[in-house]
């Protein structure tokens, strides 16, 4: 698949979020190198598990990945800085669980663990049947009071998950780099055109 039409596809499926000036402010601060960076709320654990998961969900190809507009760095603001928190408390409880499979799968520690490792245990979740990937998203739904202990593991699993895809196509899309080099930009917008087709649009606007 193209990349770029994959990119334009995420951003109109985000709906364009309008973000407030607080998280641009933090996008812009996140340029620490990926090898000496100190993360303010992951464990080492989880750096290593979000920075794998973010080069799998968004590689480098033509344009940049997430890895090269510090992705990682985001979401550990995000999570240190404006997360409530119940979305932390299903974060370490997911990231645990995801650990603790990946650990299992591979018998060794997921500090150990390689990229093509992570993308093997990623895809087992992922590449689902229609119906497989109907009943995660209900279950996903429901109340975590409601999912039985038998589920619970799963449950808090996907929650991890979507939480890092979330947020890595959120922080990606809103980078600076990404914002002017991918997306198209106009530092100076002009006339307003409210009603032009689509496909006149070209690729998706930036929201920097």
């Amino acid at each position: 698949m193209n990349r770029r039409l994959a990119l334009k596809n995420l951003t109109l499926g985000l709906g364009y979020a309008i973000a407030a000036p607080t998280i641009f402010n933090m996008l812009s601060s996140c340029t620490a190198d990926l090898e000496t960076w100190k993360p303010l709320y992951f464990t080492e654990e989880q750096k290593y598990m979000v920075t794998n998961l973010v080069a799998i969900i968004l590689p480098m190809s033509e344009i940049p990945g997430g890895l090269d507009v510090n992705v990682p760095q985001f979401i550990d603001l995000m999570y240190n800085d404006v997360e409530k928190e119940s979305n932390k408390k299903f974060f370490q409880k997911g990231a645990k669980e995801f650990q603790s499979m990946f650990e299992e799968k591979f018998d060794k520690n997921i500090l150990n663990g390689t990229n093509i490792e992570f993308q093997e245990l990623f895809e087992t979740y992922f590449k689902l049947s229609e119906k497989e990937t109907k009943q995660v998203l209900r279950r996903q739904r429901i109340k975590e009071k409601a999912v039985s202990s038998e589920n619970k593991p799963l449950y808090y699993m996907y929650k991890f998950l979507f939480a890092i895809r979330y947020y890595a196509v959120f922080g990606y899309v809103t980078s600076e780099k990404i914002g002017e080099e991918v997306l198209s930009y106009d530092p100076v917008p002009g006339v307003y055109k409210g009603c032009v087709p689509l496909e006149e649009i070209g690729n998706a606007w930036s929201l920097k």
